[in-house]
């Protein structure tokens, strides 16, 4: 047995000197003091450990550095007197170590000054002078494997610096990683923290790798890899999975060695079981994680699954509930599990669409626990009321979320079998409740901001797409999630006479309230220019020399398509954008390849070449903005093909689905828009005639022959005198009060007979207020108004047209 106790405390001594030699080479002095005295928490007992030096009147010992929990925690202090009776000072005056349990520092000196508690002391002298410290919260103090190495790093502290060396040989819980080939010596130690039998191991990286908590590889590898290595120290706590299914946390703790002749570059360290050598580092690290987790928690809803995600498991609670407090209601954001059957009746009767909300007066110890500010926590068989008997029968946990002086809202937790609320879990409570309380704050301040800009963005796109003749289409528009900016990115459908429909998706360059500022300028403008009858290219060099004109540092890009929707034709037009997609009935698709123009805004005479497009009946067209088929990955050719690729496998019957499908995987960096148009054509094609009216005396009584003459070839049997009269009006009115060239256009589509005149006066007819009876003139729009259903006029090409529609008697037709 003796021989046994021998090998374990040279085992413990050369896995130290080991550490020592790798970790501690070739840094400062304060680094260095801070390294060593961390392997006194690796390879011994110790939770904190801490080093004293005389100062230079010596007449005190003055705290040169600690590592571990707080020193308030025991009761240490910054200084002592040399001369007093404290524990420091009798080590740097005897020269002699103390090893002190807990009796024993209830009768030193200065008992007086440590707290109460279980923990033992040892005070190690250091040659120069000064002491070194160390606090275990094993009452039965130090074991001689643990004073060994306590001696070994008290002697390190002021010894000469070890400097690494190569002997070929691992001592216990060691390892070798040559960074070339993946290639590791490891001990049996170490295998058995791993949970790897020796036989098992085959020496490779992988191998060991393959032990690691998924979440926590990433990290390893970065580490372990050596495209990701510079010479100098690596440190890392990662969990393993154990036979069993639990994690176990390991510390490792290595050095990476420059490469030498005939040797590689080599990581050699130490791996320790982390759990055993900090007892309290698993709250500690539960508390760091979730406030890492909580720093980038942006909504409210993230914040609440982070803190179910750090109290959850380490609790083995049986059910966590999360709440906002507004005005005197909990309006719960995350409940775990979520399905209602898990809950207390009383919620489920008060189930708001997706999540319950309560008045807090409903709940006296909720209400108790959010007046005072401070947790509440009923153990099994306390009496509570109904709302709240059911979440924790076993034990309630009642945690409020202070943030900035008031209460942000409640924590429940609740367990179904007894349990015990210990100090450590009290405090890891208290601690995620302050944390958890300002990030819900925070949060919920971003999502007003992040709904006040979605709702600003909403409002400078279209309420909702009109119902188009032969057509189908549906839009969508996803906001950037790296920031509260508002986008450039808009999308448009315009009805045009004639049954053509002019499509429009555009991007403005940047994330600012000037892009969308400028955005609903922009769209504004190129609906203007196309409803006044101007052709695809017209539109968009209007638009260009407009953004020009505004002096704007910004250009903007957009694709406008019109289309045709009796003859199936579209005539499209690009200025920087990325073409239309097409998918046709059979699947197979087409990224239209033509010649565009630069954006607009940044050449004032610039060329926008038109293409013409033929549209099968079924045939898709797809246009969005480079949001969703380009970014810093994502050549624009190969997210193009994606976009194609994603049609051909859609069923273009339901648009909505496959506008959300082709949205799933969008990159939430940029903006996305969308617009998905399914061409059908139109079941029933109007009849449309026109003649161009002279200016002769005679030239009324000609429109009204024409008139006649078109709708007997068009089947309509008796002869309308509404429909002549009407045409009499604006074709009188079209000579008299213009000049040039006059139109007219008949159109017929069931029984509805619309006649258009159009001339060259932007000037539209006014309908007078009143007219004397003496006047002689100012009727003609009066009649029109009375014999048609509907009248009006539209800007087309610098003029105008008037028309008005006449409803014919089916019988006649």
């Amino acid at each position: 047995m003796g021989s046994a106790d021998a090998a374990g405390r040279r085992s413990r001594t050369l896995r130290a000197e080991l550490a020592l030699k790798t970790l501690t080479a070739g840094l400062e002095p304060r680094d260095r003091l801070r390294r060593v005295l961390e392997q006194a928490l690796v390879f011994t007992a110790a939770t904190l450990a801490a080093v004293y030096t005389a100062d230079e009147d010596a007449d005190q010992l003055c705290l040169a550095e600690s590592v571990g929990v707080p020193r308030a925690l025991y009761g240490l202090r910054d200084t002592y007197p040399l001369s007093g009776g404290a524990p420091p000072a009798k080590v740097h005056r005897s020269q002699r170590p103390l090893w002190l349990t807990p009796e024993d520092l209830s009768r030193c000196a200065d008992a007086r000054r440590l707290p109460a508690g279980d923990f033992s002391l040892g005070v190690l002298p250091l040659r120069n002078g000064g002491c070194l410290t160390a606090v275990s919260d094993n009452p039965d103090g130090f074991d001689a494997e643990d004073r060994e190495c306590l001696q070994r790093l008290a002697d390190a502290v002021t010894g000469p610096e070890p400097v690494p060396a190569d002997t070929g040989e691992l001592p216990g819980s060691a390892f070798s990683l040559a960074v070339d080939s993946g290639r590791v010596e490891v001990d049996d130690e170490t295998l058995d923290l791993l949970g790897i039998a020796p036989d098992d191991f085959d020496g490779s990286i992988e191998t060991l790798l393959a032990h690691t908590v998924p979440e926590d590889l990433p990290s390893l590898m970065s580490v372990v890899e050596a495209d990701h290595m510079s010479i100098g120290d690596r440190e890392l706590e990662f969990r393993i999975l154990q036979p069993s299914g639990e994690p176990r946390w390991l510390r490792l703790r290595g050095r990476l060695l420059p490469a030498e002749e005939g040797r590689p570059a080599r990581l050699v360290g130490t791996v320790a079981d982390a759990s055993k050598a900090r007892p309290a580092v698993s709250d500690v690290t539960r508390v760091q994680r979730l406030a890492a987790a909580l720093s980038t928690a942006g909504t409210v809803r993230e914040v609440s699954r982070a803190v179910v995600t750090a109290l959850r498991t380490p609790l083995q609670a049986d059910r966590i509930a999360l709440a906002e407090l507004e005005a005197d209601r909990l309006v719960v954001t995350i409940l775990d599990p979520p399905e209602p059957e898990a809950w207390p009746e009383l919620w489920r009767a008060e189930w708001r669409s997706e999540w319950p909300d309560a008045p807090v007066l409903a709940m006296p110890t909720l209400a108790a626990a959010l007046r005072e500010g401070r947790a509440a926590v009923r153990s099994a068989g306390t009496h509570l009321e109904p709302a709240l008997a059911e979440v924790g029968p076993g034990g309630l946990a009642v945690l409020p979320l202070p943030a900035g002086g008031r209460t942000a809202g409640a924590c429940l937790i609740g367990w179904d079998s007894p349990h015990d609320f210990g100090p450590d879990e009290r405090a890891l409570l208290t601690a995620v409740a302050g944390l958890a309380g300002q990030a819900l704050v925070r949060a919920r301040a971003f999502d007003a901001e992040h709904e006040l800009v979605g709702m600003l963005q909403r409002a400078l796109l279209p309420r909702r797409l009109p119902r188009l003749p032969g057509a189908a289409a549906v839009a969508r528009y996803l906001p950037t999630t790296a920031d509260l900016e508002l986008g450039g990115d808009w999308y448009d459908v315009i009805p045009l006479p004639d049954n053509h429909v002019a499509l429009l998706i555009g991007d403005v360059q940047g994330h600012s309230a000037g892009a969308a500022t400028l955005m609903g300028q922009m769209r504004t403008a190129l609906r203007a220019y196309a409803v006044e009858g101007h052709p695809p290219d017209v539109v968009v060099s209007h638009a260009n020399r407009l953004l020009m004109d505004m002096e704007s540092d910004l250009f903007a890009t957009c694709c406008y398509v019109d289309v045709d929707m009796e003859e199936g034709l579209a005539w499209y037009v690009r200025a920087g954008h990325p073409p239309p997609v097409l998918r046709y009935p059979d699947g197979s698709t087409e990224i239209t390849e033509s010649e565009g123009g630069p954006p607009l805004g940044v050449i004032a005479e610039a060329d926008f070449p038109i293409n013409q497009l033929r549209l099968q009946p079924g045939t898709l067209v797809a246009l969005t903005t480079d949001g969703l088929v380009e970014s810093a990955e994502l050549d624009i050719e190969v997210g193009l093909a994606r976009l194609a690729d994603g049609l051909s496998a859609a069923d273009p019957e339901h648009l909505g689905l496959v506008a959300d499908a082709l949205l799933a995987g969008a990159n939430r960096n940029d903006d996305v828009a969308l617009l998905l148009v399914r061409y059908d054509g139109m079941a029933v094609r109007p009849l449309r005639e026109s003649w161009t009216v002279w200016r002769v005396p005679e030239a009324v009584r000609h429109a009204r022959r024409f008139t006649r003459r078109t709708l007997r070839a068009w089947g309509v049997r008796e002869e309308p005198d509404t429909a002549l009269l009407v045409v009499s009006e604006l074709v009188t009115n079209a000579l008299v009060h213009t000049d040039g060239r006059v139109r007219l256009d008949l159109t017929l589509l069931n029984h509805r007979l619309r006649i258009a005149v159009a001339d060259s006066s932007p000037r539209t007819p006014v309908k007078p207020p009143s007219i004397g009876w003496e006047a002689t003139g100012g009727r003609g729009i009066l009649l029109v108004e009375a014999m048609s259903a509907s009248w009006g006029a539209l800007p087309v090409s610098g003029g105008k047209q008037v028309w008005a529609d006449v409803i014919l008697d089916p019988a006649a037709t």
